[in-house]
């Protein structure tokens, strides 16, 4: 991970922030350590923000324990962490610990995920919401701008690489795991020439025990602009693996799979899904009219329940389903209308500059027990990330850097791989005045593939 701003102002901010995460641990470390606590003394105000840094480096960093060292470095963000594990021997061997015993569980600020014109095939950035800083990622094995992102969760991406297969990545470690091949999908059919060479998929309208429409024939470079719709990554603790629900054409149903399964499994016929969760082996699916199902995942037979009846008649708004951080279930619809304008105040006349804007977000708390939506007025203390990832609700207090009462969106429109060049929505959105505000300047990153909120993680799946 390397920062655009530079590594030494990069590694000057990081021994800041650690010099005053060293102040929470001063008892232990004047027990442990006595003489660097009097080299942090120095400075005059062992309180002082303004510790010098080079207090805690050279030949004293030595002299912090390696659980000392590990405890404070629990506390930091990953990129922080990853340029304080490249300070000195000592404290890449607390990073690498920390790392490998899976102590590290510090919250992470979510960032944008995207790539940029300016950047070869293989490198993503992540805007960081915590530093207003740009990071280069080298992904060598992966094509990322080549890929079609369609999904992401704890900072897993789900991707389809250029021959339609769906594959979980995570950008920070590099980790890659192949899902089922596209072909055991229900509606997909693989066709061979006489040599056995895949030429085509044969995409079925297939709905229930109804065909829609006749088939349709696509090469597997293309099936994924028609097949794809959102993907989540779920951790399964009752299976100790993962669970990925796909929603995909037609009409937008449901199939999921287990990390290590041979195939996807089919959901008992339903459409027009929009979002999903995943709470105590039950999958919730909120369709487009307001309705949630429900799916047990924990037996050997699926079926389909009717959890919540139709909200309202359906409109042409994003809807999303999240879990607050204290478990309540919310309901979240995104209205959109088309700008009539470009973004340099121009009538729109080519179909290409059309642009979507974010009018309107309305929250609603889902009475589990009751069954009952109750509309709420902003989420006080709570910021909302909304688009193609996971739909997550944090709690303001435990993340200085975001604006509570807002959303952070990007977009999650399902023809958004027929849109590739539009100009994108995103931004942070006000749920008290309306208003939005930019994350990053457009120029910086480029439409397609579309950017996406990831949650840097730093654990690898375990395959076993």
């Amino acid at each position: 991970m390397c920062s655009r701003a530079g590594m030494s102002r990069a590694g000057m901010m990081s021994l800041r922030c650690l010099c005053r995460l060293v102040l929470r641990f001063l008892p232990r470390i004047s027990a442990l350590s006595p003489n660097l606590l009097k080299t942090l003394k120095a400075d005059g105000d062992v309180h002082s923000p303004l510790m010098k840094e080079t207090a805690i480096m050279g030949s004293e960093s030595s002299e912090l324990p390696v659980d000392i060292l590990m405890d404070i470095f629990a506390l930091l963000e990953i990129p922080d962490l990853l340029r304080a594990g490249s300070v000195c021997s000592s404290w890449h061997s607390a990073y690498t610990i920390l790392r490998s015993s899976e102590m590290y569980r510090w919250p992470q600020t979510p960032c944008l995920f995207y790539t940029s014109e300016s950047d070869g095939d293989n490198v993503a950035c992540l805007y960081s919401l915590a530093e207003k800083r740009v990071y280069e990622l080298a992904l060598p094995d992966i094509p990322i701008r080549r890929m079609h992102l369609i999904g992401s969760h704890n900072g897993w991406l789900v991707i389809a690489d250029e021959m339609s297969e769906l594959h979980i990545i995570n950008p920070i470690t590099g980790q890659r795991v192949a899902l089922p091949s596209v072909a055991t999908i229900e509606q997909v059919k693989p066709i061979f020439d006489d040599a056995g060479a895949l030429q085509e998929y044969e995409f079925s309208q297939y709905f229930g025990e109804e065909e829609l429409a006749d088939p349709s024939f696509h090469a597997p470079s293309s099936l994924r602009n028609h097949l794809y719709a959102k993907a989540f990554v779920f951790p399964d603790p009752a299976t100790k693996s993962y669970i990925v629900a796909l929603i995909h054409n037609p009409v937008n149903q449901l199939s999921f799979t287990r990390v290590g399964d041979s195939e996807w499994t089919w959901l008992p016929p339903s459409g027009d899904y929009e979002d999903c969760i995943y709470i105590d082996g039950v999958l919730y699916a909120l369709r487009g009219t307001g309705a949630i199902d429900a799916f047990d995942l924990t037996g050997p037979d699926v079926s389909r329940k009717v959890f919540m009846d139709d909200m309202k008649d359906y409109v042409y708004e994003c809807l999303y389903i999240v879990q607050t951080p204290s478990g309540d279930v919310l309901q979240v619809l995104r209205e959109q209308d088309v700008a009539a304008t470009d973004s340099h105040g121009k009538d729109v006349v080519d179909i290409s500059e059309m642009r979507k804007e974010t009018r309107k977000i309305t929250v609603y708390k889902v009475d589990m027990a009751a069954k009952e939506f109750l509309r709420i007025n902003g989420l006080n203390e709570h910021v909302l990330f909304l688009g193609h990832n996971q739909s997550l609700c944090l709690a303001a207090e435990e993340f200085p850097h975001l604006k509570a009462n807002h959303a952070y969106l990007t977009d999650n429109d399902g023809c958004i791989a027929s849109f590739r060049s539009n100009h994108r929505n995103i931004g942070i959105f006000s749920l008290g005045n309306g208003s939005t505000e930019e994350i990053v300047p457009p120029q910086l990153w480029c439409s397609w593939p579309a950017p996406i909120w990831i949650t840097p993680n730093l654990r690898k799946m375990s395959l076993d």
